[in-house]
């Protein structure tokens, strides 16, 4: 995958009401749920763009927020994990609330009018059309997940003919997929509406809705029992689960599907292979509770009643923010570099590294380390500048400094559950790898954005002097 992975589509803000109900209320025949907890996460797409970024994935998310309470919840719970391409939204941030009580859903409410505004030709939205514009051209998948508040509608022409493999998620209040979709992945209620003939079977819906949509493929979710896949061409079949999963909730599992199946598209694989790793992935998302088990460390400040299962003070040392992350039992994520000359694709990593767990630690060279592995000319930027412009980054929990050629002794301190390191690295060539797994972690590499580079950055500035 060499671009990311953009996902465009309407963004809700999801929030769980946790308690018990023992009794009913004396004036309605009603249970009684005394709350207990109260846990907040994107919904719509941008929970597609969540799970994908945990899974490593590079993700820009083109989408629609209010600048409201729920809109700026939603941006803070986000914006450490992907890169946010934000449309003007009229009206407020949709937000649906489920009260539940034993894990069972007592009644959901939903607020919020929100639809996406704004045109291409538009002033007060060029800036924002341009970078989705510029998103779109860079991507190696894209992902609609069209929950029918408008920014599917808003960009349907820039998603045609993309020459990247496009899978569209759809929606009963959404538009119908544009033509030439590498995948379309309706649920079974949902092909039923948008297939023009009596429902019959699902087989008989994913053909004819593969003919009627112009779609290379059409992939009908069908819960425990799969999905049915038809392609173009008449081949078709069923794609079964790899067990029938124990859990019970299966909100989002139709994001976690489209966002595996879109991962796994964009990393080449055939549609077939695709669609098996998507059941498998979704199947996998419900056994483990589903939506309703996400737990989001370290929300935004403009979300004060979300909890955080990680607690600790702003401000706090890199060994203390890992001694709570430890304590709670939640997931440490350590990288390291010299970070001199901070640029895009540092953050881009960053941000994904903080999506795999509950807090990110970024383990820095110090000036004299960078001097003998770079030599006397560098680093540009001091420790301290380098040091402060990290921890100003929202999706960096703390910041250390070692003065080691490598960052195995400070590695060994901190414990982390995943180091992440950016590039074509692999565990062999790494020389904290040993380390990492001394102190029971594991390495992670992601891909680092094309393009960028302190060392070329370094050369144009010189070059243009």
């Amino acid at each position: 995958m060499s671009g990311p992975l953009v996902i465009v589509g309407d963004s809700l803000l999801d929030v769980d009401v946790e308690g018990t109900a023992d009794r009913l209320c004396p004036d309605a025949p009603v249970p009684v749920v005394e709350g207990q907890a109260e846990h907040r996460r994107p919904g719509g797409a941008g929970l597609a763009a969540l799970l994908a970024a945990r899974d490593g994935t590079r993700v820009v998310l083109i989408t629609a927020m209010g600048d409201d309470p729920s809109g700026r919840c939603l941006e803070g719970l986000l914006s450490p994990a992907v890169e946010i391409v934000r449309l003007p939204l009229r009206g407020t941030t949709v937000r649906k609330t489920r009260v539940r009580a034993r894990g069972q859903t007592m009644v959901r409410i939903d607020t919020g009018d929100g639809r996406a505004m704004g045109r291409p030709g538009q002033v007060a939205s060029a800036s924002a059309f341009a970078r989705a514009a510029d998103a779109l051209a860079s991507a190696s998948a894209v992902l609609v997940a069209d929950y029918g508040r408008g920014v599917a509608d808003l960009l349907r022409e820039p998603l045609r003919g993309l020459g990247v493999p496009l899978v569209w998620d759809p929606h009963p209040r959404g538009s119908l997929p544009v033509p030439g979709c590498a995948l379309v992945t309706p649920s079974e209620a949902e092909a039923r509406g948008m297939c023009e003939e009596p429902y019959v079977s699902p087989e008989r819906t994913a053909r004819r809705l593969v003919r009627d949509l112009d779609a290379e493929a059409v992939a009908i979710t069908l819960g425990e029992r799969g999905a049915m896949l038809a392609r173009r061409g008449g081949r078709f079949g069923p794609v079964p689960v790899p067990h029938v999963a124990a859990g019970t909730d299966a909100c989002g599992a139709g994001d976690r599907f489209a966002a595996a199946a879109a991962v796994a598209l964009a990393d080449g694989a055939p549609t077939e292979d695709a669609v098996a790793r998507a059941v498998g992935e979704a199947t996998r998302f419900v056994e483990e509770g589903g939506a309703a088990a996400l737990r989001l460390p370290h929300p935004s400040r403009h979300c004060p009643a979300a909890e955080s299962p990680v607690p600790f003070a702003p401000g706090a040392s890199a060994f203390e923010v890992a001694a709570a992350v430890r304590a709670a039992g939640g997931r440490l994520i350590a990288t390291g570099g010299c970070f001199d000359l901070l640029h895009a694709g540092h953050v881009s990593l960053l941000r994904r590294a903080r999506a795999l767990g509950d807090a990110l630690v970024v383990c820095v060279n110090s000036d004299d380390s960078i001097r003998r592995l770079k030599g006397p000319s560098r680093p540009l930027v001091s420790e301290r500048d380098r040091v402060e412009v990290l921890r100003a980054l929202g999706c960096v929990d703390a910041v250390t400094v070692f003065d080691e050629d490598t960052p195995s002794w400070v590695i060994e301190r901190l414990y982390p559950d995943v180091w992440v390191k950016g590039g074509d690295y692999d565990e062999r060539s790494m020389p904290e790898a040993e380390a990492v797994r001394r102190a029971g972690g594991e390495v992670v590499i992601l891909p680092t954005v094309p393009g960028y580079s302190t060392t070329g950055l370094i050369a144009a500035a010189r070059a243009a002097s």
